[in-house]
């Protein structure tokens, strides 16, 4: 399957077409109103979708602390030296901009389901007649011993954007010739399944062309299977040969302990002394998803297949990484399908608007070595049980290097592409 920066947008754009058939007349007196909570590929997408194709006929208001967006897709590009920092951040002037979006630049402390209210930082609230969570993820900072929310600063994740990227970068810059970096890797489900893998191509790159190739890289997972396995194996193989070793929950016996203070990784069988520790933890949906009742303790947000709406409340739609999606995994590309089917259903909620069934895609990308880049991904539909695939690809073992050429450059495409989806 041959995807193009106008065909990885189509989906969305016929979902963005549904709200310009007929003028939408308000359902009402005055306005019905819109609340999105975090700003990042699925609320970003649906604040924008939501009051372009409703063409001011809803009140959107976007609430996100932050001032600018880090994207955590193609942060392993810049840890390669592939990206500069400021390729991958991004501001909401453009957004701002939308007629009929509002961005309220502070943290949601809570949310109201009864009232239908969001609880602001400054203490403000803000009414809602539909609303849309989209919250990320929060790391479970003991699901490895020793490590905890104090010790990020000396073993980082660099699993959330900002601060902890750039970290990451400079820890693995500063690793000497020689050292060994020993990657924690996350357990099902979490964000971006092919992402610790990526990161560990990368890694190995940089290494590789600043000649520190006596380095190592050894990962510790706890999984079986990975996404793109044979992919990465075989070009690490390929590229990297000796230096990045993966184990199996069978060969290491799990990560005992880790101690940030000697950056020492103990498993059952060894003990590792590392220049580098990354620590990918397991994750949850976002704190206010689940303090508001979206989600169990510690899980993620079950959501209905046909309009993402909560299971536990129709006025709630929850995007992305904090809920269970089905078979679609935890990527920027879903999150970003999954808001423009919530915006469609809520514009035809709340205006005259019409809708279709809902369709989903994606594709995740993954670079390995110069021009070496390899995707996976599908086409979704709602079952009554799950967003379901039908239709999935991956690209091949021994492809020719044209062809991860072409697979590259088509993720930047995606990459420029997503980010104006987004942002404006």
């Amino acid at each position: 399957m041959q995807t193009t920066r106008r065909t990885i947008l189509a989906g969305g754009l016929a979902f963005a077409g549904a709200g310009l058939i007929g003028a939408p007349a308000v359902r009402g007196q005055g306005k019905p109103k819109v609340v999105v909570i975090g700003g990042g590929a699925g609320g970003a997408t649906a604040a924008r979708y939501i009051a372009k194709d409703s063409k001011g006929a809803i009140e959107v208001t976007l609430v996100e602390e932050g001032r600018t967006y880090q994207t955590c897709f193609f942060s392993n590009l810049y840890l390669g030296g592939f990206r500069s920092y400021e390729s991958i951040v991004h501001g909401y002037d453009r957004l701002a901009a939308e007629p009929g979006l509002t961005i309220n630049h502070q943290r949601a402390t809570g949310i109201d389901r009864d009232k239908k209210l969001v609880r602001l930082a400054d203490g403000s609230t803000l009414p809602y007649d539909r609303l849309v969570v989209s919250p990320g993820i929060d790391l479970k900072y003991d699901s490895v011993p020793g490590w905890s929310r104090e010790a990020e600063e000396a073993m980082p994740h660099a699993w959330k954007p900002g601060r902890q990227t750039q970290l990451l970068k400079a820890r693995l810059d500063a690793v000497p010739d020689g050292g060994l970096i020993v990657m924690v890797a996350p357990p099902n489900p979490y964000r971006c399944p092919p992402g610790p893998y990526e990161r560990v191509s990368m890694m190995a790159h940089l290494l590789k062309a600043t000649g520190r190739t006596k380095s190592k890289i050894v990962v510790l997972d706890p999984k079986e299977r990975f996404s793109k396995m044979g992919l990465f194996q075989e070009g690490w193989e390929k590229h990297y040969p000796g230096m990045v070793e993966w184990l199996a929950p069978g060969v290491h016996d799990g990560v005992k302990s880790v101690d940030p203070k000697t950056n020492t990784v103990v498993t059952g069988f060894e003990t590792y002394e590392a220049a580098l520790v990354n620590v990918i933890p397991a994750q949850m949906a976002g704190a206010i998803a689940r303090e508001a009742g979206l989600a169990p303790a510690g899980g993620y947000c079950a959501i209905d297949p046909a309009t993402m709406k909560s299971a536990v409340d129709p006025a709630v739609f929850v995007l992305g990484d904090a809920c269970v999606a089905g078979d679609m995994p935890k990527s920027a590309f879903s999150a970003n399908s999954q808001a423009k089917v919530a915006a469609m259903v809520i514009r035809s909620e709340l205006t005259d608007a019409k809708a279709f069934p809902a369709r989903y895609t994606n594709t995740c990308w993954s670079l390995i070595e110069t021009d070496d880049g390899v995707k996976v991904g599908g086409r979704y539909e709602p079952s009554p049980e799950k967003i379901k695939e039908v239709e999935g690809f991956v690209s091949k073992t021994a492809e020719p290097a044209e062809l991860r050429k072409k697979t590259y450059e088509e993720s930047l495409g995606w990459y420029a592409g997503i980010t104006a989806d987004m942002f404006g």
